[in-house]
């Protein structure tokens, strides 16, 4: 009974944590470029109280056994890098990734960081930057008085100024060979681990990478329907859980009281 006490506890202090990533999944359902972490369990050791194959009986070995486990326990959270929809904003420096790619940042420590959100903006210097103000790594600085910026679906870019349009440097993008080992660090960045892989740079529309889609933003690819049924087995899951330790506890008093 104890036994079964501490493995309900187990998978209510797991749903737990699935409740936490769902919740954290609904909470960015309109934070651009965002997305989804699921989160995947592991059955924890089993107790063998007779082994399978073991010699049972007259009869020859046992098929099967008893094995009685301990509980469930989570073993990643990992981002889901799926496509999100995409959402017209008609803004000249808004630029949203189709496929494989993040756009490269440079942190004011100098590290470099990674990102689906493509809602850039230009400083006073005239430098392309996030929201945040960091420098967006890669993109040549805007001519001052440029009036419209052109960005191709392959990188090429370019800008108005003064009636003429001044050709610069293509846009890059950089790709993972596992994006889910990325390390996200909040601010919509991720930074690179030896899971992940190295980024490798690369034109967009080429050897696999995504390509460019100008004033336009790529959205969270959070389901909202997904993750409210998500929430529901959670919810049902932690539930029977509690009933379990509930069921246990009674067991125990009922053994308890078998000397009155």
């Amino acid at each position: 009974m104890l036994r079964g006490m501490w493995t309900a506890a187990s998978g209510m202090e797991a749903q737990q944590l699935s409740i936490d990533t769902i919740s954290n999944n609904l909470a960015n359902v309109n934070t651009t470029g965002f997305k989804r972490s699921l989160i995947n369990f592991q059955d924890l050791l089993y107790e063998s109280l007779k082994a399978p194959g073991a010699d049972g009986s007259e009869a020859g070995e046992v098929p099967s056994g008893i094995q009685v486990g301990h509980g469930v326990r989570p073993v990643s959270v990992a981002k889901v890098f799926s496509q999100g929809d995409f959402a017209t904003t008609n803004r000249q420096l808004d630029v949203a990734v189709e496929g494989q790619g993040f756009f490269k940042i440079t942190l004011p420590d100098g590290t470099e960081a990674y990102t689906r959100d493509g809602s850039f903006k230009s400083n006073s210097e005239g430098k392309i930057v996030t929201n945040d103000g960091y420098e967006v790594d890669g993109w040549d600085t805007l001519d001052e008085g440029w009036t419209e910026v052109a960005i191709a679906s392959d990188g090429s870019f370019s800008v108005m100024v003064n009636g003429e349009m001044v050709s610069k440097s293509p846009v890059m993008i950089h790709r993972f060979i596992n994006p889910a080992g990325l390390r996200a660090i909040g601010r919509n960045l991720y930074v690179e681990t030896e899971a992940s892989g190295s980024a490798e740079e690369g034109t967009p529309g080429q050897d696999g990478m995504g390509t460019l889609a100008q004033r336009m933003l790529e959205m969270s690819n959070v389901k909202i329907v997904e993750e409210m049924v998500n929430m529901i087995m959670a919810q049902r899951a932690y539930e029977i859980n509690s009933k379990a330790i509930q069921t246990g506890d009674e067991m125990l008093q009922i053994a308890n009281n078998l000397r009155r």
